[in-house]
């Protein structure tokens, strides 16, 4: 995703709210869902929909934080820790609060690691969040 110009330093991307990474991290997996299911289907919009929603519903995105936690680094776990405890007047609307947060987190790490450019790694977990 090099396109989109991402221009903050680190240490700018780090005094961000958690929700800010999330909000952006939402954003990245949703469009990296999007794309591999069209890589790998001759599917219609609407099922690629119906398809979609398996992978980014909060419940699924908090699994696959669980999955993949014991391979993140200490930063890592850093930034999912703050994405979790960040204050959210929101939930997903078939989800509780502790999936809404486990997915919050998720997407904080997700939003993180691509504003801070760090594109070899983002793929890395993207990539086992498909296996």
């Amino acid at each position: 995703m090099n396109f989109i110009e991402r221009n903050k330093e680190i240490y700018d991307v780090k005094m961000l709210s958690p929700l800010v990474w999330a909000y952006v991290g939402d954003s990245v997996y949703e469009m990296f869902i999007r794309t591999n299911l069209v890589n790998h289907s001759n599917a219609k919009p609407h099922k690629l929909h119906i398809e979609s929603i398996k992978y980014v519903k909060a419940k699924a995105q908090g699994n696959i934080l669980d999955k993949i936690y014991d391979s993140l680094t200490d930063e890592e776990k850093e930034i999912v820790r703050r994405g979790r405890n960040t204050e959210n007047h929101h939930t997903a609307k078939n989800s509780n609060v502790a999936e809404y947060a486990k997915a919050t987190s998720f997407e904080a790490l997700i939003g993180y690691l691509y504003l801070i450019k760090e594109d070899e790694r983002l793929k890395q977990i993207l990539e086992l969040c498909i296996d």
